[in-house]
């Protein structure tokens, strides 16, 4: 497989997981997020740190909505 692919895949699993992940952020269970997944997920500008903490930025927000509505209407 290519550099690229794996890249691809990557990026499409993270988009994936990204809801799940915004939830656990929600609860405060951050340490239950797959290992690695915050580090990529900063790196992509989908989450940042604030004040000690992570947040959904405005591309994460658009990011989990596009997945929110691709399993709506997969459903």
């Amino acid at each position: 497989m290519s550099p690229e692919s794996t890249l691809i895949l990557r990026r499409e699993s993270l988009r994936d997981a990204l809801p799940t992940c915004v939830d656990l952020l929600r609860l405060r269970r951050a340490s239950e997020i797959e290992t690695g997944h915050i580090e990529d997920y900063v790196a992509l500008d989908w989450l940042e740190w604030h004040a000690g903490g992570l947040r959904l930025t405005v591309v994460g927000e658009n990011i989990r909505r596009q997945v929110m509505r691709r399993h709506l209407l997969k459903a």
